[in-house]
């Protein structure tokens, strides 16, 4: 195999403290991997700027100035994380043999980059870091995130169990993840579907090196629901199953009614009926909440706007 080019892509939203850093310590690394002959000179970083609020993009423009290795795209107008990753993957695609997404708070930790590297080398095409351990987090945290992947794969959902976006992609794999068009994107389900020759790195995962974080319990609880509805029908089954079990409670208590009216013991029920109408309405309006996630993709996805569009690149 050749001496491959590799692209280090950062997916960016109001990282203007972070950036900095973590751009000096990924170029740190590239000289270290170019050194001993892992990558060739010509690899790079991409920042990919979601369309921030604050000075992310001119910190990304600063940094190209001052490297030319620091590459740069702008989105016109704030997409999410998954969109600004795509953007990132998709401008490396021709310009790479190899492509790494992290994130710029660089709690993956960037050394591991390297074993990715050499992964690579051994030909593999797809390498997932993942976390060894979350002694780190919080009780909470780490309680949530457990319950996050088992709900995924009790759903129907195969994602790689306590890795997030930080992988190494090659190129003929980035032009397979290319190749699918859905609008509601969820990246870590869609890559092992592709199903090339696969590895797994393990890491500790650190403090963010500046800034605060993006994914607070609310978006990663409306990640995890985009990316169950995005690849799995099984909530909609499970309300069929869920129907038909309370069409044969309805059954008995109907047996139960006819037995109690000719038995001439039938009595004021109104606690058993005002607990019914409370369960049967929550499950009814659950149900429908349900289709209608389901409904809302069907919508967005018909209708096949552009996921996104690229303001402006620093790419020379």
């Amino acid at each position: 195999m050749k001496t491959p080019r590799i692209a280090i892509v950062i997916p960016c939203y109001n990282e203007e403290d972070a950036l900095p850093i973590s751009a000096k310590h990924l170029l740190c690394l590239l000289d270290e991997m170019s050194n001993t002959g892992l990558i060739s000179d010509d690899s790079y970083i991409l920042c990919c700027n979601d369309g921030s609020k604050d000075n992310t993009w001119q910190v990304i423009t600063d940094l190209h100035n001052k490297d030319n290795r620091i590459k740069g795209i702008t989105l016109t107008h704030n997409k999410g994380h998954q969109y600004v990753l795509l953007a990132g993957l998709m401008t490396a695609k021709d310009k790479c043999d190899a492509a790494i997404s992290i994130d710029a708070d660089l709690q993956d930790d960037p050394n591991a980059i390297i074993e990715m590297v050499k992964q690579f080398h051994q030909g593999k095409e797809i390498v997932y870091g993942v976390r060894s351990s979350r002694a780190t987090d919080t009780w909470f945290k780490r309680t949530t995130a457990h319950g996050f992947y088992s709900f995924q794969k009790a759903m129907g959902l195969n994602t790689i169990y306590d890795h997030a976006d930080y992988r190494l992609m090659s190129s003929r794999a980035l032009e397979l993840l290319s190749q699918y068009n859905e609008s509601n994107l969820f990246l870590r389900g869609i890559i092992p579907q592709i199903g090339l020759d696969t590895a797994i790195v393990t890491y500790e995962r650190h403090e963010r090196v500046a800034g605060e974080s993006k994914y607070p319990l609310k978006k990663m609880l409306s990640f995890s629901i985009d990316g169950i509805t995005s690849f799995s029908a099984k909530p909609m089954r499970m309300i069929f199953m869920t129907g038909l079990i309370l069409l044969l409670i309805d059954i008995i208590v109907a047996l139960y009614v006819l037995i109690s009216y000719f038995d001439h013991q039938t009595i004021s029920g109104w606690p058993s009926i005002m607990l019914s109408i409370w369960f049967l309405g929550s499950l009814i309006l659950m149900s429908i909440g349900i289709v209608g996630e389901y409904i809302g993709k069907i919508f967005v996805e018909v209708k096949q706007r552009p996921r996104y569009f690229i303001k402006e690149t620093l790419f020379d």
